[in-house]
């Protein structure tokens, strides 16, 4: 599982939620691990199972209202409280102002603590919407990334087989670039990964005899797309490299390949000169589409093939009987 820093956390969403920070400057290297952002109301009252070290930390209406209750001696044994563990920072929700010990605490703990004028339930959705991207496994994987007819198709092969070029001809039908050469891949549910572009790499393709492109700048932006999820994976091969059994020509056997524990469907097309392998990318996604429906034309046809095998293998006149 990777891992992002409060620093990075503070610059990546500072301007969405109005950040201000306001305490615990020294602590902007401390690690958060986990995708889970808590509202610890329990832990303030001395319930630590409730305060999990290296996540988000959020204090809201009730919790400061909770705070202003107390004495200054059961104020300093609830902040107390709530740094007697590893956090890695808190927020401070709808623009409360936080009591000088809360402050002096941070500061003293190293733990970043920030405020917000957005309310608790906006801030904790935020938070943790980012952090489940941001820590999620992830791997880098070669080949083109594109969004195909609304799914994001992987496209793999050796290099100079004709991924970019095959690219280019894709925008040109009106679908869109997520990454060239390499993408970045997440799994941010145990059944899902989300593909990213590098920063370096967004809106360029690199196409032999062109050069690298600006795709957004050739073909405006909406023929480019920051993230997608990875739906298929098309192999591209040389045909003539190809041995007979490795062509499934009826596509008995689906093809998967497995990334970061997630099983993604894999299709693989032979590249010979005349075939447009645009038009078979686009076919791709349209069978997927039907098999994701339950739609299987291979079964359709080997049903209908016995059939007609079954019927013609009856005795004349019983077929009508």
């Amino acid at each position: 599982m990777a891992n992002i820093s409060v620093d990075q956390l503070y610059r990546d969403v500072r301007r969405k939620l109005r950040l201000d920070w306001v305490a615990g400057q020294d602590g902007g290297g401390n690690l958060l691990t986990s995708d889970t952002v808590t509202k610890p109301s329990l832990a303030l009252i001395g319930h630590l199972n409730f305060v999990h070290p290296n996540r988000v930390q959020v204090l809201g209406c009730a919790e400061m209202d909770y705070l202003r209750s107390l004495n200054a001696v059961d104020e300093k044994q609830a902040i107390a409280n709530l740094f007697s563990t590893d956090l890695a920072a808190v927020v401070v929700a709808n623009g409360e102002v936080p009591p000088q010990m809360l402050l002096q605490a941070a500061t003293r703990h190293k733990t970043p603590l920030f405020t917000s004028p957005e309310a608790s339930p906006r801030l904790m959705d935020v938070l943790s919407h980012y952090l489940a991207q941001a820590v999620a496994e992830s791997i880098s994987l070669h080949g083109v990334f594109m969004e195909v007819q609304g799914f994001g198709v992987l496209i793999k092969g050796n290099a100079a087989i004709g991924k970019s070029e095959l690219a280019l001809e894709l925008i040109t039908r009106g679908h869109r670039l997520v990454a060239d050469d390499v993408t970045d891949f997440f799994r941010v549910t145990p059944e899902k990964l989300e593909g990213r572009c590098p920063h370096l790499l967004q809106d360029f393709l690199e196409v032999r005899g062109l050069g690298i492109l600006n795709i957004r700048e050739l073909f405006g932006d909406n023929a480019v797309k920051p993230t997608k999820p990875l739906d298929l994976i098309v192999q591209m091969e040389m045909a003539e490299t190809l041995e007979p059994h490795m062509v499934d020509r009826l596509r008995i056997k689906s093809q998967h390949e497995n990334i970061l524990g997630v099983n993604i469907p894999k299709v693989l097309i032979p590249v010979a000169v005349g075939r447009n392998m645009a038009v078979l990318v686009e076919v791709a996604v349209r069978n997927h589409v039907l098999l994701l429906r339950g739609v299987d034309s291979t079964r359709q046809f080997m049903q209908r093939q016995r059939r007609e095998i079954k019927r013609n293998a009856m005795p004349r006149g019983k077929e009508n009987d």
